[in-house]
């Protein structure tokens, strides 16, 4: 749904020169089959290995039904022109997300 919203919004965020980062722990084939079915049109990364998603504070234990695991987080991140994260949304609402990531950019601005 996250995902949906942001390629809905799209233009609004090429009007805006903001690029769109995907990324997941997800294997390359399972990543453009999601890719693909959706119609993203920016690029999702894959990271099987961690490394980034660790580096992001967006791996780590998770509990499902009383079972724990290890698993990506739904944060995102807004990323200035010189490479500074300048907001962190921890927690997200999926519908809502794309619209106030662009509220946040131009409140910037």
């Amino acid at each position: 749904m996250e995902g949906r919203g942001f390629r809905d919004e799209f233009q609004h965020f090429q009007d805006r020169g903001i690029n769109i980062i995907g990324m997941s722990a997800d294997p390359p084939g399972k990543q453009k089959k999601f890719h693909t079915k959706y119609g993203f049109p920016y690029p999702l990364l894959c990271d099987e290995g961690h490394e980034v998603l660790e580096a992001y504070g967006a791996w780590g234990p998770k509990k499902l039904y009383g079972r724990n695991y290890m698993g990506i987080a739904r944060i995102s991140y807004l990323i200035n022109e010189a490479g500074e994260v300048v907001k962190v949304y921890p927690k997200v609402k999926p519908i809502s997300h794309p619209k106030q990531v662009l509220a946040d950019w131009e409140a910037l601005g």
